[in-house]
């Protein structure tokens, strides 16, 4: 079951002509279209189905710094201090909260990493610290987990999904933002050679720039385009406990768990040691530059070759622009959760801090995350398509890093000053 999007009132109009359409209504294209709007720039997002209905809604909220790549840092750092003024940016709470994030690590093998990690970082001012298995348990009590010690960024956070997605939608509407539902972009219109508008499955908006934020779907939609953007899937299963006293406000990943409290006093849990890789066509076609990730990463991943594979093989490659195309086939990727792990993961939480022992499951779900090589995201123009720029491939980091990375789509297309450096994002690095 999809976790409850708190509702918004978008347009019934459908415009005729704006200054940019930004194909997709999840997070990144909700935030590109308030930093938009705040700057009077007329803007159109049409999202195929609903608002934040895809991963959007079903990550896990955090907000964080700690174990990213090095050149990701910054973007996160500018995310954080978007974060904390959203609330009064939107006028409206998204649930944020700066109450820290810690990773643990049973191995001296895996407390290395984290070191290293930090070694790597050293020049970017985070407050990240190592802890010793007496200050986790410090500041995580009631444990019984045998750590040889973890990583500890107080100032990374938490948002809810259900509700930042909203409110920013609200707030872009507010300043000017025209917002439909229910919408399929079909391909693009061009003229001399550049974007002049978006073909829909309800007609045709002229523009003069289309940013695309379709997350998983970006590579379908490019790929009819003749641009490869490389990106596979993967599906992190998740549940939601009830309401109950738990042992910290951090939000804690362990190697085969995590945690973090919800704003109602429930705890969303998944395991980080297992996420589900339904084989697609698209291995074939790409597959050959994940080995690198492949080597490090295979041990997280649960392959199979079923439903999603056929699924996938109906959905259109290639249609034209008066055709029915796969955003209208399917308009929500709804995976369902894997019960077996989220059963790992319960157990294996309860066996490291007993309080969840009793813990009543409220809900459970799972989303499809859009994964790049190098788990970085594409953020810049798309080359051989003047007009288009896109942001996509956040490959699950895509939430906790929105405020920025919208900015920071807005600022390219529009040629501003950059938030932060974009080099690390661009297109062509693959």
């Amino acid at each position: 079951m999809a976790p409850t999007i708190a509702p918004v009132q978008t347009s019934s109009d459908f415009p005729a002509s704006t200054s940019v359409v930004i194909i997709g209504g999840g997070i990144i294209g909700l935030t590109a279209a308030l930093a938009l709007s705040e700057r009077r720039i007329p803007v159109v997002v049409l999202e195929k189905g609903r608002l934040a209905g895809e991963q959007s809604s079903r990550n896990l909220g955090w907000i964080r710094k700690t174990s990213r790549h090095p050149e990701d840092v910054p973007l996160s750092q500018a995310a954080d201090r978007l974060w904390a003024g959203m609330a009064e940016r939107v006028g409206s709470d998204v649930g944020y909260r700066r109450s820290g994030i810690m990773f643990l690590a049973r191995t001296a093998e895996q407390l290395a990493v984290h070191e290293a990690w930090l070694t790597s970082v050293a020049s970017l001012s985070l407050d990240s610290q190592l802890l010793s298995s007496r200050e986790i348990d410090r500041r995580v009590p009631g444990g019984q987990g045998d750590w040889a010690g973890g990583i500890y960024t107080p100032s990374d956070g938490r948002a809810e999904p259900t509700l930042a997605s909203s409110a920013i939608a609200r707030a872009a509407m507010a300043r000017g933002a025209v917002i439909v539902e229910n919408c399929a972009v079909r391909t693009l219109s061009m003229t001399g050679g550049r974007v002049s508008g978006v073909v829909t499955e309800k007609g045709e908006i002229c523009c003069d720039q289309a940013l695309l934020a379709g997350g998983l779907w970006s590579r379908r939609f490019l790929g009819n385009l003749g641009v490869s953007l490389p990106t596979l899937p993967l599906i992190c299963s998740v549940f939601k406990t009830a309401p109950m006293e738990g042992p910290t406000e951090i939000a804690v990943g362990a190697p085969d768990f995590s945690f973090r409290k919800h704003r109602d006093g429930g705890f969303i849990v998944t395991q980080r040691g297992a996420l589900d890789a339904p084989l697609m066509l698209d291995h074939l076609l790409i597959g050959s530059r994940y080995l690198g990730a492949l080597r490090s990463q295979r041990h997280l991943l649960r392959l199979s070759l079923g439903k999603h594979f056929l699924r996938d093989l109906a959905l259109p490659r290639r249609w034209g622009a008066g055709k029915r195309s796969p955003f209208e086939r399917l308009r929500t990727m709804d995976p369902p959760a894997n019960a077996k792990i989220n059963d790992e993961a319960r157990r294996n939480l309860a066996a490291a801090w007993p309080v969840f022992e009793g813990a009543s499951v409220e809900a459970a779900w799972a989303g499809m995350i859009d994964i790049t090589p190098d788990s970085n995201p594409v953020i810049g123009a798309v080359p051989g398509v003047p007009g288009l720029t896109v942001a996509s491939g956040f490959s699950g980091h895509g939430f906790g890093t929105s405020p920025a990375a919208g900015q920071l789509a807005a600022d390219l297309l529009l040629g501003d000053d950059p938030i932060i450096d974009p080099a690390p994002y661009r297109f062509d690095r693959f």
